[in-house]
């Protein structure tokens, strides 16, 4: 069992990773993360000496959550083409979150993108954990040669969705967008190589 203060830095951890995803990183203060995390403001300095801090451990803990999930797939899913479009399943299984708030990692890049490019060189990371996956994923259905290239362009269509929902607050465009995403996919796995 993690100690107590192991619990509590976790406890910050998942409560900051929740608001920057709903408010935004520079529109959460360090009191917001300490209502939410139900801790005494001064324990949080005790954690972390700054909000970069925080997000760090935000970064690495999502990180290591999409790692486990993505391992996780890699034993419940025999084939690539089953693992690739349990991907596409994120699209819709975060339906909600998407309408409100877009996607966590597309949003974060983009807020952190425009003037804070350490912090954002750090989100990016979430992204390469993902394309490298999907690189392997595409690898092992015959696409060696194209791998990273067919992965951006998975992701690069998951985040356009995700955005265009979001604008529109559109479930019904998810849907019908990610259905065409796994149509592509399936034409891949049949060999038919074109663009999508």
């Amino acid at each position: 069992m993690p100690k107590k203060s192991e619990r509590t830095r976790q406890r910050i951890v998942e409560a900051a990773n929740r608001l920057f995803y709903h408010k935004g990183y520079n529109r959460t203060s360090f009191s917001d993360v300490v209502q939410a995390a139900s801790v005494p403001r001064g324990n949080i300095y005790y954690y972390f000496k700054t909000k970069d801090e925080i997000l760090e451990a935000a970064i690495a803990y999502r990180t290591e959550r999409i790692s486990q999930m993505l391992e996780n797939w890699n034993g419940d899913y025999r084939t690539p083409i089953e693992r690739l479009h349990r991907f596409l399943d994120i699209l819709t299984n975060s339906a909600d979150s998407i309408m409100r708030y877009g996607c966590p990692m597309g949003t974060l890049n983009t807020e952190l993108g425009k003037d804070q490019d350490a912090l954002q060189e750090q989100a990016e990371n979430l992204f390469k954990v993902f394309e490298a996956w999907l690189s392997d994923q595409f690898a092992e259905l015959g696409y060696a040669g194209r791998a990273h290239e067919l992965a951006q362009r998975l992701m690069s269509h998951g985040q356009g969705i995700s955005v265009m929902a979001h604008v529109h607050n559109d479930p019904a465009f998810l849907n019908r967008e990610k259905a065409q995403l796994g149509l592509w996919l399936d034409r891949l796995a049949d060999g038919n190589d074109d663009c999508a």
